[in-house]
């Protein structure tokens, strides 16, 4: 389904000569739309651009690449089209590194976001509190239970329950990406030329670099080169689950294998 030109024209101030459906799209729709004057950009369509586009503005604020809003209105997201000739392989991982790093040091005063977001019908919790595991349990486990098997949520349940002795009481507060994976990782050579498609947040800058094992095989230098606190490799199955869990909501019981295996490293 195209992106309605007319909405288009008027967030970009020139006329659209032709858009393409951009692959991929399970969550939400994206073409490239080059336009009469000349520019390509990027249109989303979804109910939630608003808030990604305060997420990109947030983001725009750090040394990492993330590209320009032109505007939003009418469930439509116009940003900035960045070059992505590359893979994410090689020197691009250790580009990767710098760019997250530069982005986690943009910092809050609590964990969570100033609004709640949402994957498709999955709504993502982002209430502010003091303490991560409990942001952790509440906001990104527990939320879950109504939607999964008794035994798979208590499984959950009893995790939640000690995530305090799992994990950092009150690490950095770090501005994170929140749904990093290769798809949302643009490359242009080796480097990497954006950062697209976040789920914001303020927490523990771990999440970004677990979530990028769910899908992906990071080398051991990208881990070097973003220096992660003592005990990072034991806490990445606890902010896997989040990952695990949306896909179980999202498509279907085939992910539930993936929450079992981590509930079974952890030992839960």
């Amino acid at each position: 389904m195209s992106i309605p030109e007319n909405v288009i024209e008027r967030l970009a101030g020139a006329p659209v000569t032709k858009q393409r459906r951009l692959p991929g799209g399970d969550i939400s729709g994206a073409s490239e739309v080059a336009l009469g004057d000349g520019r390509v950009v990027i249109a989303k369509h979804g109910p939630v651009v608003d808030v990604e586009a305060r997420m990109l503005g947030a983001m725009a604020n750090s040394a990492a690449p993330i590209p320009q809003v032109i505007g939003y209105s009418d469930d439509v997201l116009l940003i900035e089209r960045l070059p992505t000739d590359g893979a994410l392989s090689g020197a691009a991982w250790v580009s990767l590194a710098e760019v997250l790093n530069a982005l986690h040091a943009i910092e809050g005063d609590s964990y969570g976001w100033s609004e709640d977001y949402a994957l498709r019908h999955v709504t993502v919790e982002n209430g502010a509190l003091s303490s991560w595991p409990r942001f952790w349990a509440e906001r990104r486990l527990l939320c879950h239970l109504p939607h999964l098997t008794a035994s798979l949520a208590g499984r959950i349940e009893r995790l939640a329950a000690k995530l305090a002795d799992l994990l950092p009481a009150t690490p950095k507060a770090s501005l994170v990406h929140g749904d990093l994976w290769g798809g949302n990782v643009l490359v242009t050579g080796d480097t990497v030329s954006g950062l697209i498609d976040p789920c914001a947040y303020y927490g523990d800058r771990e999440v970004d670099a677990a979530s990028l094992t769910v899908f992906d095989t990071p080398p051991p230098q990208f881990f070097e080169a973003i220096t992660l606190a003592d005990g990072w490799r034991e806490r990445q199955p606890v902010y896997r689950l989040w990952m695990w869990l949306v896909h179980v909501r999202l498509f279907g019981g085939s992910y539930v294998g993936a929450v079992e295996r981590e509930l079974d490293t952890l030992g839960f």
